[in-house]
């Protein structure tokens, strides 16, 4: 015997599974794959050209690539285009570190009428700030498990 709540729940399910769009899965997957590749591929395309030409170390090459490849997602975020290529890329978009700064870059840009205080301040981390938070604590335990580690070793 069903519940009242399971009864909702389940004419719930039907009612979106019956408006929801269609999607084809393995097409999203070939998108986001390539979409992804190419961002990477950028991005090592500029790392090649940093290093042939100015010869700076592996190190210094890595920071000014990430801050080439930062700037072109903000930039593009900007432009608008970065969302149409999100929305034909889906999560190929996201992985690299262009879509970390459309999620920083989107949020600043929507709520900008609200002030630069209230709105923009605010709300530029709303999408990014959980990932900063778990990404630095989840790199501060990993640091001390390595240095208990090897503390024992």
């Amino acid at each position: 015997m069903k519940t009242k709540n399971q009864y909702i729940n389940n004419n719930y399910l039907n009612y979106v599974k019956s408006v929801a769009p269609k999607t084809n899965e393995v097409r999203s997957l070939l998108r986001a794959f390539w979409v992804g590749g190419f961002i990477c591929c950028l991005g090592q395309f500029f790392r090649i050209i940093i290093e042939n030409n100015f010869e700076l170390p592996p190190d210094m090459t890595a920071g000014y690539v990430s801050m080439i490849m930062i700037f072109l997602g903000s930039f593009l975020t900007g432009l608008g285009v970065y969302d149409r290529i999100g929305k034909y890329a889906g999560g190929g978009s996201i992985v690299p570190i262009t879509g970390f700064a459309n999620s920083v870059v989107s949020p600043a840009i929507e709520f900008k009428t609200e002030g630069y205080i209230y709105g923009v301040a605010s709300k530029m981390f709303t999408i990014a700030g959980p990932i900063i938070v778990y990404g630095v604590a989840s790199s501060v335990l990993v640091g001390l498990i390595y240095y208990i580690y090897y503390l024992v070793v």
